[in-house]
């Protein structure tokens, strides 16, 4: 491994395939069988939690029992290399073709950045799931690197607030897993293509709000046929256009309340987005919103062995890159939590806890609590979006979008809160002017930046 890739593995952090180390440890053996059973990766001795490098020295004694600890591993763990690079040591760990592996303390696996003891149940389950290669990991020999998004690239970096010069797309997608030498996996065309749907046809999501509590009569419908961080900060947009929300006012600050947290919607959205089986063809995933409900649905159920009413006790994942990736962002909780975290979300805010059906779709649906129609304007009806008092689309709105997405355009602004454009830029000047939002780089390409 040469220097300038070891740094960008430090920058990037820990993930499914990279583990910091401050020290050696003959405790590392639970990370070779982690990493064995699952991707592989590699082990960054010398290095803290906080990506500083504190030095490690490669001995002779430490190569010889790193050496023993892998082949008293039951199958015995395959250690590509074990190099002294520059003042880190670095533990290469191939991915097992004999899983599953264990040591002495038991059978782990890597689950984003965590290595995990597993239970048997969970042994159990991963294993009758498994496939010699999923969807994600396969090479797409459809795409080149002419096709790849450095802006969409950047865009990744800055969500996952990793902060590099330079954009090299080989050495980047490479170093998360998303490339293998000079080929291009599934995970890594969903992500940063420019067009990811000319590679991969199924690669969208479809949002839909319905008049009445029947998939019958629709009044906005949007296709969503670009990268999965697009999908979902689509998604969420669409779900705060169309949720009700309350205000809360605490001494001088204002606090919107939805009438579902959006916290679990994201986990919901984001859950979706990892656990979809991506090599089921004309499929979409789903998100609807009805005048009693919200759906969020995916394509392919629960994997083999798995219950609907044991999810919080399993994390079991379709796709491990898209996960890690995902968890990079702060899209969603380490650890495999999403669906205690939901409950746990909906209970603290007293709305009923979402429910979780599985078939050849895996569904959450959230009820939604009683609302009023009214009409605009122009006399068509149109769903209230506060319940309580009533009140103006303030530039509030427009600075939560923003946080959420801090590229999106002003004619996607005025499309998510229902005013026109020019209604959007005043209010936009108006936020600049007293120092609210600035806008970093050109119109075009730039991105807004919310005051502290």
């Amino acid at each position: 491994m040469i220097p300038e890739k070891l740094q960008l593995l430090i920058k990037e952090g820990e993930g499914l395939t990279i583990e910091f180390k401050e020290k050696y440890s003959s405790k590392i053996v639970q990370d070779f069988v982690a990493f064995a059973n699952t991707k592989g990766g590699c082990i960054l001795l010398g290095v803290d939690d906080n990506h500083s490098c504190k030095g490690e020295t490669l001995t002779n004694k430490m190569k010889a029992e790193i050496t023993d600890l892998a082949r008293n591993c039951e199958p015995s763990i395959f250690i590509k290399s074990i190099k002294q690079v520059g003042k880190i040591v670095v533990i290469e760990i191939a991915e097992g073709d004999e899983k599953p592996y264990s040591c002495s303390a038991g059978y782990y696996r890597r689950l984003d950045a965590v290595t995990q003891k597993m239970t048997q149940k969970e042994i159990r389950i991963i294993y009758k799931n498994l496939t010699s290669t999923s969807f994600e990991e396969q090479i797409n020999k459809d795409v080149s690197w002419n096709d790849i998004s450095k802006e969409k690239i950047k865009a990744f970096f800055k969500e996952a607030n990793i902060s590099i010069s330079k954009i090299l797309p080989l050495e980047i997608l490479a170093s998360l897993s998303l490339a293998e030498n000079t080929a291009i996996n599934n995970a890594g065309v969903l992500f940063f293509a420019h067009k990811p749907r000319n590679f991969i046809l199924q690669c969208q999501m479809t949002l839909v709000a319905f008049k009445g509590i029947n998939r019958i009569n629709i009044y906005d419908r949007k296709d969503i046929q670009d990268d999965l961080l697009t999908q979902f900060n689509e998604a969420m947009i669409f779900l705060q256009k169309h949720l009700n929300v309350r205000s809360e006012i605490k001494g001088v600050n204002r606090k919107d309340i939805y009438e579902i947290p959006l916290e679990a919607l994201r986990e919901a959205v984001a859950n979706a987005i990892i656990h979809r089986d991506y090599s089921m063809c004309g499929t979409s995933i789903m998100v609807e919103v009805h005048q009693d409900r919200v759906v969020i649905s995916n394509p392919g159920g629960l994997m083999v062995g798995l219950d609907t009413r044991f999810l919080s006790d399993i994390s079991v994942r379709r796709n491990e890159l898209i996960a890690d990736m995902f968890a990079r962002m702060d899209k969603v909780e380490r650890m495999g939590t999403g669906i205690s975290r939901m409950r746990t979300i909906t209970k603290a805010a007293g709305v009923p806890a979402p429910k979780f059906t599985s078939n050849l779709f895996f569904t959450i649906t959230f009820k939604r609590p009683k609302f009023n129609i009214i009409k605009n304007i122009s006399g068509s009806e149109k769903v209230r979006r506060r319940f309580g008092e009533g009140s103006e689309i303030s530039s509030e709105k427009i600075l939560k979008l923003i946080q959420i997405d801090k590229y999106i355009s002003s004619k996607k602004i005025s499309e998510a809160i229902g005013i026109s454009p020019r209604a959007v830029e005043k209010q936009i000047a108006k936020l600049k002017q007293d120092g609210h939002l600035k806008r970093i780089g050109s119109p075009k390409t730039g991105r807004w930046e919310i005051a502290k």
